[in-house]
């Protein structure tokens, strides 16, 4: 599929992953639509962008506020083709500490804006896609979502993060069936460790200490090649229903 011409959101659109594709795919020729709950970030780079796109403030686990991002793509920009799920959270903690159980908020929150804030943001964007005109091929469009290695190599303390993918993971091909009569294809990119604002607390040293941990090419992942591969599943027409691990072939150890 051909993104120039086309309208894509995406969430987590202000930092890391979601910027990344976020310039990848403008430059592309796509309209882009920010969604992220970082305000200042997400309108300067909407602004930087220079026209094609707008920056919408939306909790993606919070269905108003969602409808009312894809209001704002839909008014700006006529309809919707792409949407890319890049929005999350994660907190580390075991399931059992020493004084007591892990309490079950923090399983729920992460639950919440990672498994229920991609579904609930997949769902709105796939009606508004499903509207759209087919091209040659007779696709409208394409939803991406994004998991994490962790989905099945999970550390200590990872249960609610790894929850939180693994449900992505599973989500995929169903959603992908359910999608497939309306010309919408449904992929997810499994990230291993890459260099984002979740790492921008550790020093230098630190980073590439966690990058050596990847057997080839030994480094953290760039955005940008997490923003290469989700422009490389729009294009090519035969990428549906299935997770890509983007890791560099890493395998996390339990620590």
């Amino acid at each position: 599929m051909q993104i120039k011409n086309t309208t894509a959101l995406v969430t987590g659109g202000a930092s890391g992953l979601g910027e990344a594709t976020v310039r990848t795919l403008h430059a592309a020729g796509a309209n882009v639509a920010i969604v992220d709950l970082q305000q200042d970030k997400g309108e300067a780079l909407a602004k930087s962008l220079g026209g094609r796109a707008i920056f919408a403030k939306a909790d993606v686990s919070s269905e108003a506020d969602m409808q009312a991002a894809v209001k704002a793509a839909l008014g700006a920009f006529g309809g919707l083709n792409h949407a890319v799920c890049c929005a999350g959270i994660g907190m580390a903690m075991r399931t059992i500490g020493k004084e007591a159980p892990m309490p079950l908020k923090v399983f729920e929150k992460v639950i919440q804006v990672n498994l229920i804030g991609t579904f609930n943001t997949v769902r709105l964007c796939g009606f508004e896609i499903a509207k759209a005109k087919p091209n040659s091929g007779g696709e409208r469009g394409v939803v991406i979502m994004t998991a994490s290695v962790a989905a099945f190599d999970g550390q200590i303390g990872q249960v609610s993060y790894s929850a939180s993918k693994g449900g992505i993971v599973g989500m995929t091909l169903p959603i992908a069936r359910d999608f497939a009569s309306l010309g919408i294809r449904v992929m997810t990119i499994a990230p291993g460790l890459f260099n984002t604002p979740l790492f921008n607390l550790l020093s230098d040293e630190m980073k590439q200490s966690l990058g050596r941990q990847t057997p080839f090419p030994s480094r953290l992942g760039y955005p940008e090649e997490y923003a290469q591969l989700a422009q490389s599943i729009i294009e090519n027409p035969m990428l549906n229903g299935e997770t890509i691990r983007l890791d560099g072939a890493i395998r996390m150890a339990p620590r």
